[in-house]
Parts: structure tokens; C-alpha cells; sequence
């Protein structure tokens, strides 16, 4: 349990940057001002700031309602531009005599503008596209237009995947298809010999070094995907014997997603670079180097290799790739590849954040309890002899005895011999002794293990206007961690403790997991409520898969979403992406909006001969119906 110390005098920004330690996870794109409202750098080059707080009642302003994901179109440019200049800096220092050109995995967020915008942004660099499926393929044709452009082919692929990438070899850029399955390559062989073109094909390895956390799998012998070195071997040989050798010139490997640790980036890539090495040696032009993503995001900011952090930086990474590249070549007197990088979460997840609204809230009722009177039962009590008598030198003693003593209570309940208003009572009154043992807890040096949960026992639950499913599926699926916290009244103290429960019918839909200092707290640090007033909440580095992993329950749909850029006279929303409508969801599971009006209608008339409802009120249902399918699927604010 985090450990709480006693009310500061005077709150401030500084302290709730420290809280919710933004300065670790949001460097250098956000940060709290004096007003105690999220600010956002989208250029750090820049002093231009955007008042998160401000931003938000703008866009409410212009008819977008929240939940709202908001993209800051120039933290993905300066993504794009950090990571280039980074091989570039590593390139210069090792006086490395290849070059660097990187490739954005499309899986990793697929939205249409997104995928603009990285091509757009990536145009200096000659940044490119990876495609992991024959859909993303098509995205990457299409997007990727401009001369020297390099589009790496990977997942699984079909004869018509493959004929699709060596027809666009035409196109004045490169199209390599990665051998992932030694069964790819007879499809590449039959689709040359058809279209009368040679491909340009690379070999997925396995490698025996594996990555860390949730996805060490991703290597080994037992990966997915890859080639042994007994099938690279086979397809050197294949190769070579139909005069095709020519044809293979990338060398590609990936270890996992989310690389916490630089320690197995450098243990594969000194296995990689000799696959790498030797694959020249044995004839082939060997042209690329793809080391695959992993590029770690520093969710909870500690910079450590905790699974949601990692322990190194964009310089350091690339400069471990550019160093073990050289050495090896060097070494081997082999041409040195261009490098390749398919880092997507590091691209894109800073890029946009998540702004909801807390529409209730569920608190504990904690009241000061009073004497039972002569006649109460003994349990009862009980449990005011354990509130009053509390210390910090016996709040151990105390709990175990209030613990014992609601057992008991509800046990007698169960049997009959204490009555609703008596179970009752002794629910109040044991609550007020947690609330009493949590303020004692909340002091000491060491915390009892009994009572280490206590602070999320007492958690109140705030219900919050988003789903969990729709906007962050990886909290829910992997407990993934994100960083979250207010966006204003940061200048006052947050004195609730709370987890957050969002708008579907599901126990799941919740988040109780939230970055700390030490490991993972269950408990975030809120301000108190109030309904007449908004209090808005932020979900941040969301960018990366969470839009297309995003599912339908209870047929809550996609957010509204607005992509912000800056420009001389402050920020301007430069597209609108309108959430999904009730209308729109329903035909998604296939219903038919105007058979369903139609079918209420006729129940409604039916009432109505019947005298069951009047006429006023079958016109107030209709209304209600049918602008409810033109509403958005989320709860609309009362004004």
C-alpha cells in the first residue's frame, strides 16, 4: 500500500505533479501551471503551451460532447522527428556508413488521419509503413505515395497478399515481403513465375534471446512467427538453386512489444547481427535490418524496467542498434544494411489522451456512532467498544475485533435473532471504525498486513462518463496501466481515495489499478464531488492500440475525437471525428433502426386503445425513441 502521509499545508501544483508524478510519464509534452490545470507542450521546441482544461469547454462549446479523445497532431510529429534524429545522432557518432529509415507497424493504430499524419510528418525522413495483415496492406499502398517509400510486408499471407506486394514493386518504392512461414515462400515462388517479377523478399528469425514482461514470447523456439535457423538455411539454399539468391535482402527479428529493459535489446541484437552476417556470407545481398518494435513508453514514469516503464531512452536504444550493427559488419567485412525500425507504440501512444467526466459518485457513509443504548445487543456493543477504544499502538487488536464482531452480526442476522435495523447499526458502526483505522493506518511507519487493503475497502467509486471496454481494453484485458488523473483543481488537495467504474452493466468495467511511485497502487488520489460543477478526468499515452482493440459492450461506441494542432494565433481543430451514434452501433450488430421505431409504434397504439398510456405520453416515447438514435451512445449532460 502507498503509504499517505497527514494533510499538507497548503496545496499546490507542485505537490499534484509530484502526486501524479507527470513530471516522469509526461516530459516534456505535459505538465500542471499555476491554475492547476494539465498543460500541454505539443512542440517542446516551442514555449506554446494549450490549457487542457480550457480546451476541453471549448470543444464541449462546439456541440463535442465528452468522453473526448483529443489527438495533439505535433506530439506525433515530434515523436517521429525524436526517433529520426536519434538514429541520425547514433549514425554520426559511430561514423556508422549506412543509413536509417524507419517504418510505423499501421496495427498499431489504424485510424485514417493518424496514419496521414505519420506519413505526412515522416516525409523528411523517408519514414515508412509496415503492414501486418493484407488490409493494412491496401492502407499502406494507398497512404504511402511518395518516391523511395519502403513498405515492409509481415503476418501471415495468402497467395493474393503476396502477388499484391510484388505487383507494387512497380511503384517507384520498395515493397519487401518477410518470410514469417517457410510455406511463404512456395506462395512467393508461384506468384513470381505467374507475374513474371522478382520479389524483394526478408526472413522473420527466431531468436533464441527473448524480451521481457507480458510478451517474451514473441521470440523463442515456440514464437508465433519466424524462421529457425534450419529453415533460413533452407531458404538460402531454395533460393540460390532457382538463380533468386538476389532476392533476399532484409534480415528482420522482434522480441515483444513493450521492451522494459535495454538488457535484451542488446542480447538480441548480437544473435541478430551474426544471423545477419552470416546471411551475407553465404551470397546474399543483404540490404536491411529490421529490428522489429519494443520501444518502450514510460507509463508510470519511473524510468525503471518495471513492465509499464523502461530503463533507457530513444538515444540510448538507437544507439545500441547502430553500435552492434557496425561492430558486427566491421568485424565480418560486410556492407552495412540500411537500418530498420518498426516502432509504433513509442510513435503514437503520447499522442493522444482520453478527457471524461465523473457523473456520480459512491462514498463509504462514515457518521460518528453513538452509545448503543442498555438494551442494545452485546455485538453492537462490541463494535462501539472497538471505535471508541482505537489506538495507534492497538489499531491491529482493534480491527481483528471489529472484524469478528461484524461476522458475528451478520452470522445472528442469518438466523434470526438480530433484526434488519440491528444489522444495520452494526454496519455503521463497524464502517466508522475502518474509517478511524484507515486515518490511524494512513500515519504509521509499517502497516499491518490485515490492514494493508483497507485503503481500498474504504475507496469510494467514482462513475465516470466512458467504458473501459471502448477506451482502454488493455487496463481490462492485460492490466495494462495508463496514467490518469484530474486535469484541473490541481491546486487543491485531492482528499478521496477512489477507483474509477465506467458507464457498462459489467463488474468488470472498472479501473483499480493506477501508477505509482514504489509498484502499482489500487487507489487514486480525487477531489471531492460536487454534481452541480464538471470534474473532469484525463487518460493519458492511450494512442497505441486502444482505439482499434476497443469493443461495443453494452453498445457503448467509438468517442468523439478531435485532432488539435498549433499554429501562430494558439491551437485549431484540424478534423472532427464524430463518435459513434445509437443509430450506428445498432447496425453494427445488425438491427434496422426503422423497423425498430415501427415495431415500438405499434406497441405504443396498442396500449393506447387499450388505455394503458395516454396519447401525451405515446408522443414523449416516440420523441424519446427516435432522438435517441441520432444521440450519441454515452450520457448527454443535464443543463
Amino acid at each position: 500500500m502507498s503509504k499517505t502521509e497527514g494533510p499538507p499545508e497548503g496545496w499546490s501544483p507542485a505537490r499534484s505533479t509530484a502526486l501524479y508524478q507527470i513530471a516522469g510519464w509526461g516530459e516534456p509534452y505535459f505538465s500542471i501551471n499555476a491554475q492547476g490545470h494539465v498543460e500541454v507542450r505539443p512542440d517542446p521546441r516551442l514555449e506554446r503551451r494549450i490549457d487542457l482544461f480550457d480546451l476541453v469547454q471549448d470543444l464541449e462549446a462546439r456541440g463535442l460532447n465528452l468522453p473526448l479523445l483529443i489527438r495533439f497532431s505535433d506530439i506525433l510529429a515530434d515523436r517521429i522527428r525524436r526517433l529520426n534524429e536519434a538514429f541520425a545522432k547514433a549514425i554520426s557518432e559511430y561514423n556508422y556508413d549506412g543509413t536509417y529509415q524507419g517504418v510505423y507497424p499501421v496495427k498499431v493504430n489504424q485510424q485514417r488521419h493518424v496514419v496521414e499524419e505519420i506519413v505526412e510528418f515522416g516525409r523528411p525522413w523517408n519514414y515508412g509503413l509496415e503492414a501486418g495483415s493484407k488490409p493494412e496492406l491496401l492502407i499502406a499502398l494507398a497512404a504511402s505515395q511518395d518516391p523511395g517509400g519502403l513498405i515492409i510486408c509481415n503476418g501471415y499471407k495468402d497467395e493474393n497478399y503476396i502477388e499484391t506486394a510484388i505487383l507494387a514493386k512497380g511503384f517507384d518504392k520498395t515493397v519487401i515481403i518477410v518470410l514469417e512461414r517457410i510455406e511463404e515462400l512456395d506462395i512467393a515462388f508461384k506468384a513470381s513465375e505467374k507475374l513474371g517479377i522478382r520479389p524483394t523478399l526478408g526472413v522473420r528469425a527466431k531468436l533464441t534471446a527473448k524480451g521481457i514482461g507480458r510478451w517474451a514470447d514473441s521470440a523463442g523456439d515456440r514464437a508465433k512467427f519466424g524462421l529457425t535457423a534450419t529453415e533460413i538455411v533452407e531458404v538460402i539454399d531454395r533460393l540460390q538453386a532457382k538463380g533468386m539468391l538476389d532476392c533476399l535482402q532484409l534480415l528482420h527479428f522482434h522480441i515483444g512489444s513493450q521492451i522494459s529493459s535495454i538488457r535484451p535489446i542488446k542480447t538480441a541484437l548480437r544473435e541478430a547481427t551474426h544471423i545477419f552476417v552470416e546471411l551475407a556470407r553465404m551470397g546474399a545481398p543483404m540490404k536491411y535490418f529490421d529490428v522489429g518494435g519494443g520501444l518502450a513508453v514510460d507509463y508510470d514514469g519511473s524510468k525503471t524496467d518495471f513492465h509499464a516503464s523502461r530503463n533507457y531512452d530513444i538515444q540510448e536504444y538507437a544507439s545500441d542498434v547502430v553500435s552492434a550493427v557496425h561492430e558486427a559488419c566491421k568485424d565480418a567485412n560486410v556492407t552495412p544494411p540500411t537500418l530498420v525500425s518498426e516502432s509504433g507504440r513509442a510513435i503514437v501512444a503520447h499522442q493522444s489522451c482520453l478527457v471524461f467526466e465523473v457523473v456520480g459518485v459512491s462514498e463509504v457513509p462514515i457518521v460518528e456512532p453513538e452509545l448503543p443504548g442498555p438494551g442494545s445487543n452485546k455485538i453492537l456493543r462490541d463494535l462501539y467498544e472497538a471505535f471508541t477504544g482505537v489506538t495507534s499502538q492497538n489499531v491491529q487488536e482493534a480491527w481483528h475485533d471489529a472484524s469478528q464482531a461484524k461476522e458475528e452480526a451478520f452470522t445472528l442476522f442469518k438466523l434470526g435473532y438480530l433484526s434488519m435495523r440491528e444489522r444495520a447499526e452494526a454496519e455503521r458502526l463497524f464502517w466508522a471504525c475502518c474509517g478511524k483505522f484507515l486515518n490511524i493506518v494512513r500515519r504509521l511507519q509499517t502497516v499491518p498486513e490485515e490492514l494493508q487493503d483497507l485503503e481500498k475497502v474504504m475507496a469510494a467509486i467514482f462513475y465516470c462518463n466512458f467504458s473501459v471496454f471502448q477506451s482502454a481494453p488493455d487496463s481490462w484485458a492485460i492490466d495494462q496501466l495508463f496514467p490518469i488523473m484530474p486535469i484541473h483543481r490541481l491546486d487543491e488537495e485531492p482528499t478521496r481515495r477512489g477507483t474509477i467504474a465506467d458507464l457498462t452493466c459489467d463488474s468488470d468495467g472498472c479501473i483499480d489499478h493506477f501508477i505509482d511511485v514504489q509498484d502499482v497502487k489500487n487507489v487514486l488520489e480525487l477531489h471531492p464531488y460536487d454534481p452541480t460543477k464538471p470534474y473532469y478526468l484525463g487518460l493519458f499515452l492511450n494512442g497505441a492500440y486502444q482505439e482499434i482493440l476497443g469493443d461495443l459492450h453494452n453498445l457503448f461506441g467509438d468517442t468523439n475525437c478531435v485532432h488539435v494542432q498549433l499554429g501562430r494565433e494558439g491551437y485549431h481543430v484540424a478534423h472532427v471525428v464524430k463518435g459513434d451514434s445509437i443509430t450506428e452501433v445498432l447496425h453494427y450488430v445488425q438491427y434496422n433502426p426503422e423497423s425498430m421505431v415501427e415495431s415500438v409504434r405499434r406497441q405504443a397504439e396498442r396500449a393506447l386503445r387499450n388505455g394503458q398510456i395516454s396519447l401525451a405520453q405515446v408522443r414523449l416515447l416516440m420523441r424519446h425513441y427516435e432522438d435517441s438514435l441520432t444521440a450519441y451512445t454515452y450520457l448527454a449532460r443535464n443543463e
